[in-house]
């Protein structure tokens, strides 16, 4: 009897001793996934700014098409790729606009397409290079369609879409959904825009531009079950 009952408790303590070694192991498995899932978080949150930039490679093309938002930047960044003689001409979007009902109140209401062409002929685009695209937008999914119908009825090729960087993303994946195989779209990035993509959460104009495309970009690749609005 003596000899089961010190048995018994060596192996009871040895069940203990395991039984909370394993528990601790466990704990401190648990604590490194979670710090590994904290340090992932934080550099996508990080990152995430940077990667919203996706330019593609820069050749001719038949025009440069200004996307509307981001004045003056994106126009400067057209003017400066037609300086450079990417392209023989540059197509503006145009935005809907309160312009006939200011009218109707005797205002004279200046769109967005008119700011953007004075500032392409202030940084030396000649105005005959200069054309405002017929129909009018609500958002970057019109402009998509406006700029494919654009080409279709010139037969180019390919164009030039100039855009903020944090929007290009957005831009070619819309270009891919809505535009027709055979045309070609070279987005590249208005680097005159101050979006900061490596701090983009320490101001609000950039935090909120990276929520923007980040939903905008969810609702392009759930096939654009979110609709404009119409004008």
């Amino acid at each position: 009897m003596p000899f089961r009952i010190r048995t018994r408790h060596r192996t009871g303590g040895a069940n203990f001793d395991y039984h909370d070694s394993t528990s601790h192991r466990t704990r401190i498995v648990w604590f490194i996934v979670l710090v590994a899932i904290v340090i992932a978080g934080i550099l996508a949150f990080r990152g995430v700014g940077r990667w919203l930039v996706r330019e593609d490679a820069l050749a001719r093309a038949g025009a440069i098409a200004v996307l509307s938002g981001g004045l003056p930047y994106r126009a400067e960044g057209a003017a400066s790729l037609y300086r450079q003689g990417y392209a023989p001409e540059i197509w503006l979007t145009r935005p809907d606009s309160p312009a006939k009902e200011l009218a109707a109140m005797g205002i004279r209401y200046e769109g967005e397409e008119d700011y953007d062409r004075e500032i392409l002929i202030h940084n030396g685009v000649p105005a005959n290079a200069i054309r405002i695209l017929p129909g009018e937008i609500v958002d970057t999914e019109d402009e998509i369609r406006e700029i494919a119908v654009e080409m279709d009825t010139e037969r180019a090729v390919s164009v030039i879409i100039v855009t903020s960087p944090q929007h290009t993303r957005r831009v070619r994946a819309l270009w891919s959904r809505l535009a027709s195989p055979n045309q070609r779209a070279i987005v590249r990035a208005a680097w005159q825009d101050p979006f900061d993509r490596d701090h983009w959460w320490r101001n609000t104009r950039d935090a909120y531009s990276v929520v923007r495309e980040i939903l905008g970009l969810a609702n392009t690749w759930t096939g654009l079950t979110v609709r404009p609005h119409s004008p």
